[in-house]
């Protein structure tokens, strides 16, 4: 028997207790204060318990002293087993280990509880170890968003994880939603990785990395919206092509969108009233007021203008969300209006070709899908309005802007590399 104290659950009433070691071993925050002589008879079954107050005296003698100078008294008022009373030098006594293995589920250890993704894990969820994959997984996203830096690699092992978690859990209950939400894991851990993929791109001898305006996915949809210009410009014209560019970037989603002159000007120069007018009378583009009116706007009162073939009761030639279309509008104005190229004063067909070829590039800056194999020339100069001959003046006007670092239009192939300071406008194949 072994004279101990302990508190109860809510950590307000403290109780002093005669039990025998093993059971306070089993009891939760239970304190030995000393060790009663073994019986002389027969011990009664059950134990004694009481409630103590503090008292000003104790009636009994102490048969030893814990450690706070508190003396323990037991009902059996044998002498202590031990030689001497114990001292508060002596230190409390040591309290007897738990067994490894306790019967009875009132003895069991309470089961951990978590959350993920808004879900409370069942506590009777089997197998065990999918119970404790979620709780963990939990924990884990919650930490990440406390993170100062981002880490998109551990990010992207985390919604992995999660994907595989949630396949099981939908396998082991039949939950639909939880098999939606494991596939909704596996598109984050993929979106994820390139996002990694894209922001770690840089110089082949290991040079900072580049955090680029476009991910993968946005940049294929990007030259799915080049190749749509080039077979739908009611006119071959470069300054027509561009200006269906830009205005079909905006009007993507439905067919509708808004431009200011400022925009006009920038993108066509002098050229700009003859393009719209050409737009106009082909039927491409509706304005609701004159051609004035619409190089006369300004961002505070900007001119709605509407592609007929973009509205959404026609065929949609793209399929890329509202966040997409903006990054790609985005993209594309931030190359078209590139410092170096505005003080060279470049035309539309060098423009065109510095888009194209950042739209066509690899991690390294290098043109092409290929090493050393470079970009078909017949279609650059198709989709620049430029013959096969032309490409390689306009490459080298991109050169002197520093747009590319070098170029080649030999074997019917343009080969070059974008300059480093346009990295993150590079379209990675």
């Amino acid at each position: 028997m072994v004279l101990t104290v302990y508190a109860d659950r809510a950590g307000r009433l403290w109780r002093i207790a005669e039990t025998c070691a093993r059971c306070a071993a089993a009891t939760p925050g239970c304190r030995v204060l000393d060790t009663a002589p073994p019986p002389a008879r027969t011990a009664p079954a059950g134990t004694n318990q009481i409630v103590v107050q503090p008292t000003a005296q104790q009636e009994e003698p102490a048969s030893g002293t814990a450690a706070d100078g508190v003396a323990a008294v037991f009902s059996d008022h044998s002498p202590s087993p031990t030689a001497a009373p114990s001292s508060p030098a002596a230190g409390p006594a040591p309290v007897p280990q738990a067994r490894a293995a306790v019967a009875g589920a009132a003895a069991r250890p309470a089961k951990r509880w978590g959350k993920i993704a808004q879900r409370t894990v069942p506590h009777d969820l089997q197998p065990d170890v999918l119970r404790t994959e979620l709780i963990d997984l939990g924990d884990a996203f919650r930490a990440y968003q406390q993170r100062t830096e981002p880490d998109l690699a551990l990010l992207a092992e985390l919604h992995e994880r999660k994907a595989r978690a949630f396949a099981l859990w939908a396998d082991v209950n039949g939950d639909r939603s939880l098999r939606h939400e494991a596939q909704r894991a596996e598109q984050a851990a993929q979106t994820t990785r390139e996002m990694h993929q894209n922001r770690g791109g840089g110089p082949a001898d290991g040079g900072p990395a580049v955090e680029r305006l476009l991910t993968r996915t946005q940049a294929a949809h990007a030259r799915a919206v080049l190749d749509y210009t080039a077979a739908h410009a009611p006119s071959p014209q470069a300054e027509v092509r561009l200006a269906v560019l830009m205005l079909a970037l905006r009007a993507a989603r439905d067919g509708t969108g808004n431009v200011t002159g400022q925009d006009l000007t920038g993108w066509l120069q002098d050229a700009a009233e003859p393009v719209l007018e050409q737009l106009v009378d082909a039927g491409w583009l509706r304005l609701p007021g004159t051609l004035a009116e619409a190089l006369a706007s300004r961002p505070e009162d900007a001119t709605a203008f509407t592609v007929p073939t973009l509205l959404p009761e026609q065929p949609r030639p793209f399929a890329f969300g509202k966040t997409t279309r903006s990054k790609i509008s985005g993209w594309a104005q931030k190359a078209l209006s590139d410092r170096k190229l505005r003080k060279k004063k470049l035309g539309a067909p060098t423009r065109l070709l510095a888009l194209y070829t950042a739209a066509h590039t690899r991690p390294d800056g290098s043109l092409g899908p290929a090493e050393d194999d470079g970009l078909d020339l017949n279609q650059a100069a198709a989709f620049c309005a430029l013959s096969p001959g032309q490409v390689a003046e306009h490459a080298g006007l991109l050169v002197t802007a520093d747009w590319l670092s070098e170029a080649d239009t030999t074997a019917d192939r343009l080969r070059g590399r974008l300059a480093e300071r346009v990295w993150p406008l590079a379209g990675v194949l």
